[in-house]
């Protein structure tokens, strides 16, 4: 047997969240417990859920105190996780700190930069809507405080930022999370850790199959 019939590649899997999402912060565990040991690339993309000029929720209104008794707080003590309905009033656009995403991602940051920016959001209590809490943010990942700042006031991601707001549309992603793995399942909200995990091995276990079904010049 050829050692091709085993081999699979690696599994792309997209996150569509929004960093005013609880709910993504709570996908986040599941996420990293399914694949810890698969081969796969998790990559976060951008989906505002209320971008400018979309009014933002305002923790002291009577929705968000509702829906954090009902479902998210139920939720996090289930999972233990550590998520708090921030007081930041009105929640912030996230436009910029996306555009910090993509400052991140082209200075190999991006895998450290989302998670890092719920956690700012939702247990630190702090306005991600404002250059300087984005900027000190980025400090703390090891990237040019400087240059990142100067980054956001020039609008230099402006247009990549716009371009993966593009993808979401394409894909129609219409809820944060949403979760496409291997282009082939899709998850729409907080997943369970063997929902990810059967997505990707059932997709390994295609590729493994399409790559028995040949025989190469070293046999079969």
């Amino acid at each position: 047997m050829n050692d091709n019939d085993t081999r699979t590649s690696t599994v792309p899997i997209k996150v569509w969240s929004d960093y005013v999402c609880p709910f993504c912060m709570l996908a986040e565990g599941p996420l990293h417990e399914a694949t810890r040991d698969l081969d796969v690339e998790i990559e976060w993309m951008p989906f505002e859920l209320r971008p400018h000029p979309t009014p933002t929720l305002r923790p002291e209104d009577e929705y968000l105190p509702a829906v954090w008794a009902r479902s998210v707080y139920p939720m996090a003590r289930r999972m233990g996780v550590d998520i708090t309905l921030p007081t930041v009033s009105p929640q912030p656009y996230t436009r910029l700190a996306f555009e910090g995403y993509q400052y991140a991602a082209e200075h190999g940051r991006a895998a450290e930069y989302t998670p890092r920016m719920l956690r700012a959001f939702f247990q630190e209590n702090r306005d991600i809507g404002r250059v300087d809490v984005l900027t000190d943010i980025a400090r703390e990942l090891g990237l040019d405080g400087d240059e990142f700042a100067q980054a956001l006031i020039d609008g230099t991601y402006t247009a990549a930022h716009q371009e993966a707001l593009r993808s979401a549309a394409a894909y129609r992603v219409s809820v944060a999370p949403t979760l496409v793995i291997g282009e082939r399942h899709r998850i729409e909200g907080v997943p369970s850790p063997a929902q990810i995990r059967k997505a990707v091995l059932d997709i390994q276990a295609e590729q493994a199959v399409a790559r028995g079904a040949a025989c190469g010049i070293d046999g079969c």
